[in-house]
């Protein structure tokens, strides 16, 4: 249906165009009609046409000033223009409204039936065009919750951080590169800074998420994770790495009142606790300030810029730098490790040379913390006894260069058996899984058989044999049934059944249709070539 509006001095001229619409366009046309600018204005205000037919000269406002009023109402309205007028003027001014034909009196029926169905036509598009943004925008409703989530999984577990954020950010549309993290926590009550009956009040939010997320939303615009336990993690975008006082204020403020519409609409008590502005990759720091500022509080929001959490340093402290070395350790990136380590070293020699009892304390911070990252990567056996020399041998040294080499040392040691432990652990996992196999392959065997033997989960198992093997488990035992069984065809005079027997095959069409897969040849045709 079709919304059509006539705007015309002369009953006559709107009875005819009436006439031949209705005639045309049977059932399609809803039609009303108005003589004067003023009252035609006042009828798109209500009727809200699809098009338009107008003529320029009526009584009181003319044509061309009651289109430019009505397209404020109404922009996707199309514009016919019938006139007896045959004005440049006024040619130039409906072409600049966006009209799409104007026709001067007398106009015959074809053309007026032509020209409103090419105005039919476009609004066909355009309602197409609507119909399809409406479809992407509400398959992008129930997508877009599980990327947010994604990203919040990402930074919280730091899976894969590094290699999905630019994915996460483009599909989200984020352009900064900072921003802070809070932690929504629901309760039915708050008892001092914890809340009452986390778990019933988790399954709550769990069943109005939708109805919570459009009400953040409404307050932060933020990205949010999906409810673990009681708690909702909440990521804000930022430009820049600072906050001001009243920036702050603004936010609490609004946090505040967003806990009370929290409490109306679901009628679940909630506290938020708030984080300082972090760059992406260090996104983590801040959701564990926002944790610990609600547990140093018992105010229903918390921001830790506000409460005596975390350390401060001393107005030149390398910071970054010592974030740097510590996450390539994380990573097994010895050079940036190497590099980090020497940066931080040749800070500590410019500004406290004649410190070296603190320098070497230090040194043996960080590098007893890089070994504790590198023993909680895994793959590694943690020895009581085993720094038994560091002090001794620190002590010993007396000049800044062999500190600063025995510092290297060790960092560029942690951050090599990150990578190298748990690469043996795989390797030793894989070489006793193929010792197995190779004792075992004559019986029926399965991966999980494998896998329980090596002491690994299934599932990763299958991963680091195909990583270490480049083959699966069952391409694996499969060729090394056919080795076996080409050494008995050709060293033996076994019957076939007998061959199935010993290789672990119970299906001698089996073993055939394996063996021919293998080898180009059944059987009997490579003991008959052989």
């Amino acid at each position: 249906m079709y919304k059509v509006m006539l705007a015309d001095d002369e009953g006559i001229v709107i009875d005819s165009l009436k006439f031949i619409l209705e005639k045309e366009f049977s059932g399609k046309c809803q039609i009303e009609s108005a003589k004067t600018g003023r009252s035609v204005i006042e009828l798109a205000e209500h009727f809200r046409p699809d098009i338009a037919i107008m003529d320029i000269q009526m009584p009181g406002i003319n044509g061309i000033e009651a289109m430019r009023e009505i397209k404020k109402t109404n922009e996707k309205t199309v514009f016919v223009v019938m006139s007896a007028y045959d004005k440049f003027d006024y040619a130039k001014e409906a072409i600049n409204l966006g009209v799409l034909e104007y026709l001067n009196k007398p106009v015959d029926k074809k053309k007026i039936v032509d020209v409103v169905q090419k105005a039919m036509d476009i609004i066909d598009r355009e309602r197409d065009k609507r119909s399809e943004e409406l479809i992407v925008k509400e398959k992008m409703e129930t997508v877009v919750p599980i990327i947010e989530n994604g990203l919040i999984y990402d930074i919280l577990f730091q899976k894969n951080f590094e290699e999905d954020i630019n994915n996460y950010k483009n599909l989200l549309g984020i352009k900064e590169n900072y921003g802070y993290m809070a932690v929504l926590v629901c309760g039915d009550d708050q008892d001092g800074n914890h809340m009452t009956n986390a778990v019933g009040a988790g399954v709550k939010v769990q069943n109005k998420y939708y109805s919570i997320r459009e009400i953040v939303k409404g307050y932060i615009p933020c990205i949010m994770g999906a409810v673990m336990a009681n708690k909702i993690t909440i990521f804000v975008p930022r430009e820049s790495a600072g906050m001001d006082y009243n920036e702050r204020i603004e936010i609490i403020e609004a946090t505040r009142q967003l806990v009370r519409k929290l409490k109306q609409q679901t009628d679940v008590s909630f506290r938020i606790g708030i984080g300082s502005v972090r760059s992406l990759n260090e996104a983590i720091l801040s959701y564990n300030e926002a944790l610990n500022s609600l547990i140093d509080t018992t105010g229903s929001v918390a921001h830790v810029d506000d409460l005596p959490i975390g350390c401060d340093y001393e107005e030149n402290y390398p910071v970054q730098t010592e974030r740097k070395l510590f996450d390539s350790v994380q990573k097994g990136d010895v050079n940036g490790a190497i590099n980090a380590a020497n940066r931080f070293y040749d800070w500590m020699v410019e500004n406290y040379s004649d410190y070296m009892m603190d320098i070497k304390l230090k040194v043996l911070e960080f590098v007893l913390w890089a070994e504790h990252i590198a023993y909680e990567s895994g793959g590694m056996v943690y020895r009581f006894r085993v720094r038994k020399d560091y002090m001794p041998t620190l002590l010993e040294l007396n000049d800044l260069e062999g500190i600063r080499s025995w510092f290297i040392d060790k960092i560029t040691e942690s951050a090599r058996n990150v990578v190298v432990k748990k690469d043996e652990q795989s390797t030793g996992a894989v070489s006793k899984a193929k010792s197995y196999i190779d004792s075992h392959y004559n019986k029926d065997i399965s991966l999980y058989d494998v896998s329980r033997e090596v002491d690994i989960s299934p599932y990763y198992f299958s991963k680091i044999f195909k990583e270490e093997t480049g083959e699966n488990f069952i391409e694996y035992l499969t060729n090394v049934r056919i080795e076996q069984a080409k050494n008995l065809l050709t060293g033996s005079d076994l019957s076939m059944k007998e061959i199935c027997a010993q290789i672990g095959y119970g299906d001698p069409n089996y073993f055939s249709r394996a063996f021919k897969k293998k080898t180009g040849l059944t059987p009997t045709e490579f003991k008959g070539d052989n």
